[in-house]
C-alpha cells in the first residue's frame, strides 16, 4: 500500500497547484522577506511552510512509487526525513507566530516520523563506516561492506606500522563479522519499524496534517505584523541558543589537532562519554535551527556556506561517536576471542580519533563562520 493512503494523494494535488500558483503573490513576497511594505510575518512564514510541506509531499508520493527500486526508496526517504525537520524546526523556532498547542504537537510527530525513518540509514552507514575503518587500519586488503555496497577499499598504513596491522588482521575479519551481525539485525528491525510506521494510523494522521498545512497555515494575531519587525526576534533567539552552546565548548582545545582529549573520554564509563559528546551533539541541532531560521529570512537565496561547513563537520562527529560506541558495544559481546576484542579496542580508539579531528575542524571553520552575537 503506498504511504499516506489516497486521501494524502488527494491533497497533495490540491496543494501542489495552490502552492505554485494560487499565491503568487505569497511566493513572492516570501523570496523578499525584508521589505516590511509588501509582506507580513505570516506571508513569509507560511509561504515558506507551503514550500517545504509541497516537498514532504512530493518525497512522500516518490517514496510509494519506487516500488521495489531500493535505491530510489532510500533517496526519497532521505528527502522525507529533510523536509520533516524543516518543518519541525520551523514550527519550534517561530512557535510565537502559530497556534502553539497545534505547533507542538505537529512538530512532537514530525520528530517521531524523522527519527523512525533516520534509524535504518543510520545503521547502514555506520556498518559502512566500520568495516571501512577495519580494512585501512589492518592493511589486510578489502574487507566486504554491508549487502550491496561491493569491497571497502583499504589504505596502507606504512612499514613502521607493520607489526601492528599484522596483529590487527588477526582478529579484524572476526570483529568485522561480529559488527556486520549486529549491525544488520539492528538495520532490519529499524526497516521493520520504518514500514511499520509508513502504514500505522499515526503516519496518516501526520501526513494528512502536513497537506493541510501545505495551504492553510494556523497563524497567531501577532503574525499579521511587518515581517521585519516580528520575523526578527525568533531569529535572534535561536541564533543566541547556538552562540551560547558553542561557548561552552572547549574549542581552545580543540583547536589543538589529536590532544587525545576525545580518546580518554571515549575511554571512559559509557556514561562520561556520553556526558562529554552531548554538548557537540547539542551544537549540531541548534546549528540545523539557525540554518532553518535563515532559510524563512532568505526565502530561495543559497544557504550560508560556512554554516553548512561547519554543520557537516558536525555530522562527522556525531557518526564517528556514534561508530565508537557501537564497536564498544560490539567488545562487550560475551566469550569473543582475545583477537577480535583487541581489533575492536583499535577500531573504537581509531573513530575516537576522529571525533577529535571533527572537533578541531568545526573549531577552525567557526573562526570563519558568519555568525555573530547580536
Amino acid at each position: 500500500m503506498t504511504p499516506g493512503g489516497a486521501g494524502v494523494q488527494h491533497h497533495e494535488a490540491d496543494t501542489a497547484g495552490s502552492v505554485g500558483t494560487a499565491h503568487p503573490d505569497r511566493a513572492d513576497r516570501a523570496a523578499h522577506p525584508d521589505d516590511a511594505f509588501e509582506a507580513t510575518a505570516g506571508q513569509v512564514l507560511a509561504g515558506y511552510l507551503n514550500a517545504r510541506c509541497a516537498d514532504f509531499l512530493r518525497s512522500l508520493r516518490l517514496y510509494g512509487e519506487s516500488g521495489s527500486d531500493t535505491a530510489a526508496a532510500a533517496e526519497a526517504a532521505s528527502a522525507l526525513r529533510c523536509s520533516a525537520r524543516r518543518i519541525g524546526g520551523t514550527l519550534h523556532t517561530f512557535r510565537v507566530l502559530l497556534d502553539p498547542v497545534w505547533a507542538d504537537q505537529l512538530r512532537t510527530e514530525l520528530g517521531w516520523l524523522s527519527g523512525t525513518l533516520a534509524q535504518e540509514y543510520a545503521c547502514t552507514a555506520r556498518l559502512h563506516r566500520l568495516v571501512s575503518a577495519l580494512g585501512r587500519l589492518s592493511g589486510s586488503g578489502p574487507v566486504p561492506g554491508p549487502p550491496g555496497s561491493g569491497p571497502v577499499p583499504t589504505a596502507s598504513n606504512g612499514e613502521g606500522s607493520a607489526a601492528g596491522a599484522g596483529a590487527l588482521t588477526v582478529g579484524a575479519s572476526r570483529a568485522g563479522a561480529l559488527l556486520e551481525r549486529q549491525l544488520t539485525l539492528a538495520r532490519t528491525r529499524s526497516h521493520s519499524a520504518a514500514l511499520q510506521a509508513l502504514g500505522s494510523s499515526r503516519f496518516h494522521a501526520v501526513a494528512d496534517a502536513v497537506a493541510v498545512l501545505a495551504s492553510e497555515v494556523p497563524l497567531a494575531p501577532v503574525a499579521g505584523a511587518p515581517a521585519a519587525e516580528i520575523l526578527t526576534a525568533p531569529r535572534t533567539a535561536a541564533e543566541r541558543r547556538l552562540l551560547d552552546a558553542v561557548s561552552a565548548l572547549p574549542l581552545a582545545r580543540a583547536a589543538h589537532p589529536y590532544n587525545a582529549e576525545a580518546l580518554v573520554y571515549g575511554l571512559a564509563t559509557p556514561s562520561d562519554g556520553e556526558t562529554q559528546d552531548a554538548p557537540w551533539h547539542q551544537v549540531r541541532l541548534l546549528l540545523r535551527l539557525h540554518r532553518y531560521a535563515q532559510e524563512v529570512r532568505q526565502g530561495s537565496g543559497s544557504p550560508d556556506p560556512v554554516l553548512a561547513e561547519a554543520g557537516r563537520a558536525l555530522d562527522r562527529h556525531r557518526d564517528a561517536a556514534e561508530a565508537a560506541a557501537a564497536a564498544a558495544n560490539a567488545a562487550r559481546t560475551p566469550r569473543i576471542a582475545p583477537a577480535t576484542a583487541y581489533a575492536l579496542g583499535v577500531l573504537h580508539a581509531d573513530q575516537r580519533l576522529e571525533v577529535e579531528a571533527a572537533r578541531y575542524e568545526f573549531q577552525r571553520i567557526w573562526q570563519r563562520t558568519a555568525v555573530t552575537a547580536p
